[in-house]
């Protein structure tokens, strides 16, 4: 199939098409996981694939604990499904720890003081209830005799939940909160590791595909021997796109063209979930879109599954102010609508402007 098929086939499997999910944790068991590093644009990218919801009905499904947000893999937050927490991080989030030693001697930390904060940090949280906010977490671990200074506190934070011991829950306002992993995800799925690698292969390709064992690879940092071990016991389809082997859920190479225009967050699945992105953003694009290339991805205007421009949100009390920054030719009337949705997610009127 040539990139425009292929490109049409992603956009479906991104349920950026015609397919949906019910809910919040639908969308997060039919991606696997979803990259949440940043709050705001990860509840844009549930809402987005929810047509007709509002921020506040999207966080307090995040509230229900059938969803959660840990550092599955890659070092980077994702939002899964609370169920899933625990074999992801033993299978992926594992292999982020291979170079812990080497940060504890950078930061003045070592392995009794790693352990130490795990037991302050599950001490503290049950006793404040079961939750607690990053600033209360942090001043426990003070108390407990660990200093969090600098980069200190955030590495522990990181680490107690990477080996499963808390995790993110919703904000308390405008302040991270942490959790126990197993309270709030009483239930637990236990694949075997063979499983393990399917269901991440099964997941990943439903949701991205087509694309390539080395973008799998890039999205879970697993060997790529393991990932295709995944592919290979994951009932996938071989497609071939412009000469390049490619994988794909057999259910959604039957679907028809997506066109039209989407607004999507910076971190999102979209652009994230690849390693190469060229289907849907020119080298010079990217490089607008990722400023200076320091990760930091910019929200982006998408019509029949490529980018044309980048956009801003300023949140005010009377509007929200979208600011459109084209890079592509078009009409800039074309592109609204796919604005509308967003605004009538945050509950505000529309304003949209382009730089002077």
């Amino acid at each position: 199939m040539d990139v425009d098929t292929a490109l049409s086939l992603r956009m479906t499997s991104l349920l950026l098409g015609d397919r949906s999910q019910p809910d919040v944790l639908g969308i997060a068991e039919w991606f696997g996981a979803m990259q949440a590093q940043d709050l705001n644009s990860v509840l844009w990218s549930l809402g987005a694939r929810l047509p007709g919801s509002t921020l506040p009905e999207v966080v307090a499904a995040t509230e229900r604990r059938d969803v959660v947000r840990t550092w599955p893999m890659r070092g980077t937050v994702h939002l899964v499904p609370s169920a899933d927490a625990h074999w992801m991080l033993e299978l992926a989030g594992v292999r982020s720890l291979t170079g812990v030693a080497k940060r504890w001697e950078y930061l003045g930390l070592d392995e009794k003081t790693a352990h130490q904060a795990m037991e302050i940090l599950a001490a503290a949280i049950a006793a404040g209830g079961g939750r607690l906010t990053r600033s209360a977490c942090l001043a426990a671990l003070t108390e407990g005799g660990i200093s969090v200074d600098g980069q200190r506190g955030y590495h522990l934070l990181w680490f107690v939940s990477q080996r499963g011991v808390t995790a993110i829950a919703p904000n308390e306002g405008a302040e991270q909160t942490f959790v126990l992993l197993d309270e709030w995800a009483p239930a637990r799925n236990s694949p075997s590791r063979e499983e393990g690698l399917a269901i991440l292969a099964r997941r990943y390709f439903r949701s991205h595909g087509p694309t390539t064992i080395k973008d799998f690879a890039g999205w879970t940092a697993l060997t790529v021997g393991d990932c295709r071990k995944g592919v290979a016991a994951a009932g996938l389809q071989a497609v071939e796109v412009d000469g390049v082997e490619m994988w794909a859920d057999p259910a959604v190479l039957d679907a028809g063209p997506v066109t039209g225009w989407r607004a999507l967050p910076g971190f999102d699945e979209y652009m994230l979930g690849y390693k190469d992105r060229s289907m849907m953003a020119t080298t010079e694009q990217i490089a607008k879109i990722i400023p200076g290339g320091n990760g930091v991805f910019q929200s982006t205007l998408v019509r029949d599954g490529r980018v044309m421009a980048t956009w801003k949100r300023t949140l005010g009390k009377k509007a929200v102010t979208v600011t459109v920054r084209p890079l592509a030719h078009f009409d800039l009337d074309e592109a609204l609508p796919a604005l509308e949705p967003f605004a009538a997610f945050v509950g505000l009127p529309l304003t949209v402007k382009t730089p002077s």
